[in-house]
């Protein structure tokens, strides 16, 4: 799987939330990045810490299916980390998935 862009990592201490999915058909990849704005970290350690990162399902494996890794960064720490396949992303996990998607969309790309 590929590795998060090097600029997820922020040296204020910042949270920083990555998603990564690869597999599919064509075997692509895709990766958002969101930061959490100071006034909006409760909402994020909220998202974070609902999510069972100690009891994380062992990603099924087979053609063609997606895979996700998920990595939450403070400063320059990761502090969780994540694998999960793509029928595992429910509950906490998709709300999780679902916010940082939303938010990558509304940044403005770095690119």
């Amino acid at each position: 799987m590929p590795q998060p862009d090097t600029d997820t990592v922020d040296d204020d201490g910042r949270l920083i939330v990555v998603v990564v999915r690869s597999g599919g058909i064509a075997g692509l990849s895709k990766q958002w990045r969101a930061e959490a704005a100071p006034e909006r970290e409760p909402h994020w350690r909220e998202l974070v810490e609902s999510c069972p990162w100690d009891a994380a399902p062992a990603p099924p494996t087979g053609a063609d299916r997606y895979q996700w890794r998920i990595e939450v960064h403070r400063g320059d720490t990761a502090v969780h980390r994540a694998r999960l396949g793509d029928g595992q992303i429910d509950g906490p996990w998709r709300a999780l998935v679902d916010e940082v998607r939303r938010v990558a969309a509304e940044q403005p790309s770095a690119r």
